[in-house]
């Protein structure tokens, strides 16, 4: 087996993963991914206890027992580029041996299930409710780094390109699907579609302050997109970078939001943490049933 040399693979003095300063054993293989590393305590408030709980920059760690069902909380920071640290970071932990720097033979599964905040971009979907995305659509352009082709979701992307006229100068998109498996299990009450990542808060989601767009009609576009029973329901900042990367590695991942805002309706919600906590309650409930 090749070793990966010590620029590649960062170790820790500790032994711990360069970003994440995890060890192996600190983590569960369901994991639960948010932006916010204060959410990591309003979710690990709800354990029955925590084995472990580790900090380095935005990203928090803690690891326990819910209903005897042993999850980590892991917080990524916002954007793309950081879900590439915490799944690149969180597979080597459970892939690699960090001591010979080479990848083990008998490779392991992640259960990954990002909990966040989203816009709606559909006007029947009510500020306060939850999306859970069957599909994200990377228009973050960081999956292009990689080898990678997913031929079954080529038709809604193609579809895609050709409604929106997409421009040029922009990133390609690219489409993943995440796990059905996470799907079936959370879908339950839930708005589902394709959610659409953007690599900016303001001008890639549409949001004008003091420039001008590029694509000044952007959110309309992907409002009007269809594909059979497809339909872009939210924009976020992530879960396109999560599905890919997770899929590539042979991880589950998913994605679930609290909607507090509807872009169309120009509504923001008047309290939203009280949702997200709501929804953090509902996936824990459903991941240990």
């Amino acid at each position: 087996m090749n070793r990966i040399p010590d620029s590649e693979l960062i170790i820790n003095p500790d032994g711990s993963i360069f970003h994440l300063h995890l060890q192996p054993h600190q983590i569960s293989d369901t994991i639960l991914l948010v932006g916010d590393p204060s959410r990591v305590d309003m979710i690990s408030k709800h354990f029955d206890s925590i084995e472990h709980k580790v900090q380095n920059r935005e990203f928090a760690t803690h690891t326990g027992y819910f209903n005897n069902k042993r999850i980590s909380v892991v917080s990524t920071g916002i954007g793309t580029d950081n879900i590439d640290i915490v799944i690149n970071e969180l597979d080597a932990l459970v892939n690699i041996d960090l001591n010979e720097r080479v990848v083990k033979e008998d490779q392991s599964r992640l259960n990954l299930i990002r909990i966040g905040t989203s816009g709606a971009l559909q006007e029947d979907i009510d500020v306060d409710s939850f999306v859970l995305s069957e599909y994200g659509l990377g228009m973050d352009g960081l999956l292009h780094f990689y080898n990678h082709h997913f031929p079954t979701e080529q038709p809604i992307l193609n579809a895609f390109l050709e409604q929106t006229g997409w421009s040029l100068p922009l990133n390609t998109p690219y489409l993943v699907q995440g796990s059905s498996e996470l799907f079936d299990l959370l879908k339950d009450g839930m708005h589902t579609g394709i959610t659409a990542t953007a690599c900016g808060f303001y001008g890639p989601q549409g949001r004008r302050l003091r420039m001008d767009m590029a694509i000044p009609s952007i959110n309309e576009k992907l409002t009007a997109f269809r594909f059979h029973q497809h339909r872009i329901t939210n924009f976020e900042m992530e879960t396109s970078a999560l599905f890919g990367l997770s899929k590539l590695l042979g991880h589950h991942a998913i994605t679930a939001c609290a909607i507090i805002a509807n872009r169309i309706k120009k509504q923001y919600s008047k309290d939203y943490k009280v949702t997200v906590d709501k929804l953090v309650k509902i996936i824990l409930e459903r991941l240990t049933e």
